[in-house]
Formats: C-alpha cells, sequence, structure tokens
C-alpha cells in the first residue's frame, strides 16, 4: 500500500483526499518508484478544476517525480537504459506522483544525476520541456532578441536558462522584486504595467524576434503583436481564448505534437541539469500530507521557485 493523493470530484481544493492505495506489482516494461520528491505544478489541480468527463474520477494527482527502484518488471530497461533496484531516477509524463510509492511505464522514467537533489529532479521535466517546445515552436536561434512574459515563474526561468545555451538575447517581465531572478538565469528585466510596449522597444534597440507568454495576461499578448512581425513567432501556454482570432501559436502537454516533442526532449534536458546547465530553482518543501496546503501556497503566492511534496 501507498498513501497517494486523488481527487474525488471536479472543483477546488476540498476535492482532493490522502488515500491508502494498492502499488500494482510491475510487469513488463514497468517499474515501481520509492518516492523521495514528488514535482508540483499549477497543472496539478488546474486539471482538476477543469475537468468535465466524470468517467476519469478519481483522478490521481502529479506528473513528475523522483525517487528510487524498488521493483523492476521483467525484460524491462529505462528510458535511459538498464536499470536495477535502488537505482535513483526521475520518471515525468506520469499519473499519481502525489504518493509514497507508484508503479509506471519505464519509457517515462530516467536514470537521475547524481549533481541534482530529488526536489530538483522531479521538478525539471514539466518546466523544463515545456520552455523547450516554446523556443522550438518560435524558431529561436542564435542572435535573436526574444521577449519573455512570465520570466519569473517556473517555466519562465527554465526558457531565460535554454535561451541562453542556445545563444539567444532574453528581455524577461517580471515584477520589480523578481528582477534578481531574471538575472540570475540569464534575462534582462523589465517591469511590466503601463507603457510595456515602449519601454520594451527601448531595452531592445532593435527587432524583437519572438516572444514567449508564459502568463497569459491581454497585456502580454497585447505587447507581442505588437513587437513581433511574424505572429507564428508569438507563442502562448497561457492564453489560449483569443489565439485562434489573433493568430499566435498556443501549445499544451495534451496536445499530440506537444506531446511528442516533450518526450524527444526530457533526456537532452535530463543531461544539461546534470552538467549544471539547467538549474531548477526550489523555494520550499512541504510533507506528503500537507498536500492540500502546497497546492494552495502554489496558488495564491509566488513562491519564487519550485515547490516539491516529500513523503
Amino acid at each position: 500500500m501507498a498513501l497517494s493523493w486523488i481527487a474525488r470530484d471536479f472543483g477546488g481544493l476540498d476535492v482532493f483526499e490522502m488515500v491508502d492505495l494498492e502499488v500494482p506489482a510491475p510487469g513488463c516494461g514497468e517499474v515501481t518508484i520509492d518516492v523521495r520528491a514528488s514535482g508540483m505544478n499549477p497543472a496539478d489541480y488546474k486539471h482538476v478544476a477543469a475537468g468535465r468527463d466524470r468517467a476519469d474520477l478519481p483522478i490521481r494527482v502529479g506528473y513528475e517525480v523522483s525517487g528510487s527502484i524498488s521493483a523492476i518488471g521483467p525484460d524491462t530497461e529505462l528510458a535511459s537504459g538498464g536499470g536495477s533496484l535502488g537505482d535513483e531516477v526521475l520518471a515525468f509524463r506520469i499519473r499519481g506522483g502525489y504518493a509514497s510509492s507508484v508503479t509506471v511505464p519505464a519509457k517515462d522514467v530516467f536514470a537521475k544525476p547524481a549533481s541534482l537533489g530529488h526536489p530538483e529532479a522531479a521538478n525539471l521535466l514539466l518546466a523544463g520541456t515545456t520552455a523547450a517546445e516554446m523556443l522550438d515552436v518560435t524558431g529561436v536561434r542564435a542572435g535573436d532578441t526574444i521577449l519573455v512574459h512570465g520570466a519569473s515563474g517556473a517555466v519562465g526561468v527554465s526558457v531565460l536558462q535554454q535561451a541562453r545555451l542556445i545563444g539567444a538575447r532574453a528581455i524577461g517581465t517580471a515584477s520589480a522584486r523578481s528582477a534578481a531572478t531574471v538575472a540570475r538565469f540569464g534575462g534582462e528585466h523589465i517591469e511590466y504595467g503601463e507603457g510595456l510596449e515602449e519601454r520594451v522597444r527601448a531595452l531592445a534597440g532593435g527587432p524583437i524576434a519572438a516572444s514567449l507568454d508564459c502568463v497569459g495576461t491581454d497585456e502580454a499578448i497585447d505587447v507581442s503583436l505588437a513587437l513581433v512581425l511574424d505572429r507564428g513567432r508569438i507563442v502562448s501556454i497561457a492564453n489560449f481564448t483569443r489565439a485562434e482570432r489573433d493568430g499566435y501559436r498556443v501549445i499544451m502537454g495534451r496536445f499530440p505534437a506537444s506531446a511528442v516533442f516533450r518526450d524527444r526532449v526530457r533526456a537532452r534536458l535530463i543531461d544539461l541539469a546534470g552538467r549544471g546547465e539547467l538549474v531548477v530553482p526550489v523555494a520550499r518543501t512541504f510533507p506528503l500530507a500537507e498536500a492540500r496546503e502546497a497546492m494552495a501556497f502554489l496558488a495564491e503566492q509566488h513562491p519564487g521557485g519550485k515547490l516539491a511534496l516529500l513523503p
């Protein structure tokens, strides 16, 4: 048995409950992970709030974890190759990660770099693959100047670091109190609010090649449309309502093309993180039993980094 968080219904945080669940023995192509840290993302509760198909209930919560292998199915190896009992691993694009133990497809499990702590490893891939896809679909390349809306959030911070590795210059919007975060990860901070378009033009001193929106505000979209000539080089992960009318791109993990790309890029991001070239800032950890409180903190505050649940 394992302690696991589920959503018994669609709605707010009151629908989440911690229960004892049987952990199935791994079959061929599966491994069981003793979880050391569960990564936390806004999608964990947003997907429950927006759910409609009651056949999906109860929903097992959590898309990424880090831990160690406690069982491995016959004729099975990890996505990164090999795999033995006790190996430290991370897993992404799984279900039920808010748990003390979980059995998952081995194709979604990778060896954890020794240089990464479990809270960092458990928070690497959802934000990291989203950031990588944003840069990919907008064709960001060396020498480009790009605008990143919400640059101090989890996806924004990963975008800044990956853009720097590409050789692009990133101007990042964030509040004044987050200026140091933007600078730390390679961006040039600019405060959002009235006059943003003019301030970006002045700081850029030239064309903005692409705009990557991680916040979804109308201001972010309006400024992006005003500054970027090619709307195919504007992407949002948060404002879907205006995309059809205004002609910019949107991506989401459940889109088939997004899923294929994000699966393909996982190993590269793990390698970058293992070499210290992609950092995951962790602001705070919570006991697994306090998942509801942690989700409330994530939803209502500005954590200044990622959160993790520790069984």
